[in-house]
């Protein structure tokens, strides 16, 4: 998530020059290459912005923002006086490298003007990010088309690119014949599921990361498609046509955001909070830290806050201690909620996992399991997994005058919990980049009722983004990334199946190396995307680029591609994917959808949406590039 770039920043060309794509002056001067960005930048600007300039943005923070959007503050914002000094070329290109995107406009191919979003009977089976409130990300066999007899015969149907993007990572939604997502420029795209054309789009102002939500509210005909964007600002959308329903900021701090897909239950809206603090505390002159990772309520009908809880309850303070660069520290801080929350309409709670502290000490509400009250935002109880783990971007760089004594490790919990019941009763199932998988019992504050530790764990994890869950079994993918060649400990990378009531192992499948020897170590077999399941297939993708159909009672592999190439999309445009990251698949009505493209991190870049789906004229078994 977050922080996986890490100790790579020493190497940063790697993350954020590798997209081979060229600025565009709309005055029509030559083109700059990207990689002249990074001369550009380092020539211009560095001196400010290598964290020795209290106050300056540090250059890690850029990697989280638009080209757009540090074009403007170079020519008409915070900058502009600085970059006075370059051509509009210039300023094109030094954004297009920081942000590891592109300010090219791109083209879409727009459908036809009676091709519109068509109504269905109902909400469909897959609402939210996690499937439904529970988070199970399970769609019933009966919705997906998809079995173990017909998978060999999946095959591309067609691919979209995101225009100017190095990631993609906004889960799309399928409801009806319709596509939803989001994309790094911010741009919200309703495509045809048949074709890939755009019935309409819709521009959010800053990067939508987190997966869309579809809501049928009493007394509308038309459902509202609903979102986060990079600016902490909730988004509601007529889903037939685009059009803004409302808009509203759940902004806490000056670095908030929403990493989270939010979730959707009876009326009311929920919205995980999140912040790029983290990095900001790069900047040796920066008081840290006073975030604190909370949950919104909205009203879904008008976007009216209802309530919003911080997961630490003390405000933060001055400790009367000040970093070497003479900032005051303050605490407590941290605990930023990265995942979807899950609902428990019985208990009437919600409960969501938080990442590490920011400050010394860590505080108890981090790397923990906290349960909200729907109605009032209480906190009902934390059940923290590990505790004295802080940490932020100054234990890497910028001196490391704001990084706290416990230094990490760094192993939040990033996937959301699951909620799941059995005949025994109900657990909450909590996976964690530590590589630990938990289930907790919900009506006892949280305890533990079992605990099996599956990987050696690390900042992409471990459990990274999600697991997946079925009546009959809980599927961990494990990404075990090894970044700076470092561990000593063995890793296991790839897909385990485990007994919901015991966590003993049904089996698992090790995923095989595939990274060519030319993509490393931006390649790599761990799994950090989450993980969808059918009850009889499981779905995942790994930094390898390589999406896998599993089965689900065997592990075998049964139907496999690999998304690190070029693709020729819908508009014509050449696309490229690279690491499956972050978001999971989604399958629906025969079809497969996964995004391909990671350069946060040192990952391999790309930006392209696949949809898949049955053909009859597809061989069996599996399929290849």
């Amino acid at each position: 998530m977050k922080r996986i770039c890490h100790a790579l920043v020493a190497v940063m060309a790697c993350a954020f020059a590798g997209l081979a794509v060229g600025a565009v002056d709309s005055g029509g001067s030559a083109a700059i290459p990207v990689q002249a960005g990074e001369a550009l930048f380092a020539e211009n600007c560095l001196q400010c912005h290598d964290g020795s300039m209290p106050r300056a943005p540090h250059v890690i923070t850029f990697n989280m923002m638009s080209s757009e959007s540090i074009i403007e503050a170079l020519t008409s914002g915070a900058m502009r006086q600085q970059g006075a000094a370059l051509s509009e070329s210039e300023r094109i290109a030094i954004a297009d490298y920081l942000s590891g995107g592109s300010s090219r406009p791109g083209s879409i191919r727009r459908c036809a003007a009676d091709n519109k979003v068509q109504m269905s009977s109902g909400l469909p089976a897959w609402s939210s990010w996690g499937g439904d409130v529970t988070n199970q990300r399970f769609q019933p066999p009966q919705d997906t088309g998809i079995t173990p007899a017909n998978v060999g015969k999946l095959q591309l149907q067609w691919a979209f690119a995101y225009p100017g993007a190095s990631r993609a990572r906004s889960q799309p939604l399928v409801y009806g014949d319709t596509v939803f997502v989001g994309s790094q420029s911010g741009t919200v795209y309703a495509l045809d599921l048949a074709s890939g054309c755009a019935r309409w789009t819709y521009e959010a102002g800053a990067e939508v990361r987190n997966g869309p939500a579809i809501a049928q509210l009493p007394g509308n005909d038309e459902p509202l498609l609903l979102f986060g964007d990079f600016s902490a600002r909730v988004h509601a959308l007529d889903a037939t046509t685009g059009q803004q329903r409302w808009l509203q900021s759940v902004a806490t701090h000056p670095d908030a955001t929403i990493t989270g897909s939010v979730k959707y239950h009876d009326g009311r809206l929920y919205v995980p909070i999140s912040s790029s603090e983290w990095a900001t505390a790069a900047d040796p002159g920066y008081a840290c830290c006073t975030f604190r990772g909370a949950v919104a309520a909205l009203d879904a009908s008008n976007g009216q806050p209802l309530w919003s809880t911080s997961v630490i309850p003390e405000e933060p303070r001055a400790t009367g201690d000040r970093n070497p660069a003479g900032a005051e520290r303050i605490a407590p801080a941290g605990a930023p909620v990265w995942n979807s929350p899950t609902i428990d309409p019985v208990r009437g709670m919600l409960y969501v996992g938080t990442g590490e502290a920011y400050t010394s000490p860590a505080s108890g509400a981090s790397d923990a399991v906290i349960a909200m009250r729907l109605e009032t935002g209480e906190i009902a109880w934390t059940r923290q997994l590990l505790a004295g783990d802080a940490w932020n971007m100054a234990c890497f760089i910028g001196g490391g005058g704001n990084c706290p004594e416990e230094n990490g490790p760094d192993l939040d919990i990033g996937a959301a919990t699951i909620l799941w019941s059995g005949e025994a009763g109900d657990l909450l199932f909590v996976g964690q980049k530590s590589g630990d998988v938990y289930a907790l019992d919900p009506d006892a504050a949280g305890q533990t009722v079992w605990h099996r530790k599956l990987g050696r764990g690390g900042y992409a994890g471990g459990v990274h983004w999600g697991m997946t869950a079925s009546p009959e079994a809980l599927f961990v993918p494990i990404a075990d990334t090894d970044f700076l060649g470092l561990s000593k400990e063995p890793g296991y990378p790839g897909m385990h199946a485990l007994n919901p009531l015991t966590g003993e192992p049904y089996w698992y499948t090790r995923t095989d190396e595939r990274c060519p020897d030319e993509e490393k170590p931006a390649c790599d077999p761990g799994m950090s995307a989450a993980a969808t399941n059918s009850g009889s297939l499981v779905y995942a993708g790994g930094f390898d680029g390589v999406l896998r159909i599993y089965n689900a009672e065997s592990g075998e592999v049964m139907w496999e591609f690999n998304s690190l190439q070029a693709f020729t999309t819908v508009s014509g445009e050449t696309a490229r994917g690279g690491s499956i990251e972050s978001d999971g698949p989604v399958v629906s009505t025969g079809r497969l959808l996964v995004n391909s493209g990671y350069s946060f991190g040192g990952r391999m870049p790309g930006n392209v949406l696949l949809v898949f789906g049955i053909s009859e004229q597809a061989p069996g078994g599996s399929a290849g590039e």
